[in-house]
């Protein structure tokens, strides 16, 4: 069967078009990506900005406990958990950005300070992050078996 001579040529200008886009169809394009890139790069951006976060929380609650741990090898009456009043923030060496402070006080069997000793002692430590998030730890020491 043969293609008669009009027939052939719209077959040839449609293989033609297929290989290729038009100018307006490539205008299009650019203005599309335009308006869709950006709302799809944000939100990445600020998750991958995010995800530090975790890594900043386990930094700060390891550094409450290593600072915990080394009050808390002390007996009860040994003088360095006598009480003191909360401390002011001071920088962690080795750690820049973070900063940590401690409150060494009595208090009575249910927790509620006390200006007398009653043989328990509340020690708080408490760090703050580079993006100034607080995190407290609390432990207790007393002089009873």
């Amino acid at each position: 069967m043969r293609i008669s001579d009009p027939l052939k040529n719209r077959f040839l200008k449609s293989k033609i078009r297929a290989q290729g886009f038009t100018l307006i169809e490539m205008i299009i394009l650019i203005t599309m990506a335009g308006i869709i890139l950006p709302a799809i790069f944000i939100p990445f951006v600020t998750a991958v900005k995010g995800s530090g976060k975790p890594e900043m929380v386990v930094r700060a609650v390891y550094l409450a406990q290593q600072r915990m741990e080394e009050l808390m090898k002390f007996n009860y009456t040994h003088p360095a958990l006598n009480p003191v009043a909360l401390t002011p923030y001071s920088s962690i060496p080795g750690h820049e950005g973070y900063q940590w402070q401690w409150e060494i006080a009595w208090v009575d069997h249910q927790f509620n300070p006390s200006f007398t000793d009653l043989g328990y002692k509340r020690i708080l430590v408490r760090v703050r992050s580079p993006e100034n998030h607080t995190y407290e730890i609390y432990s207790l020491v007393t002089r009873f078996p």
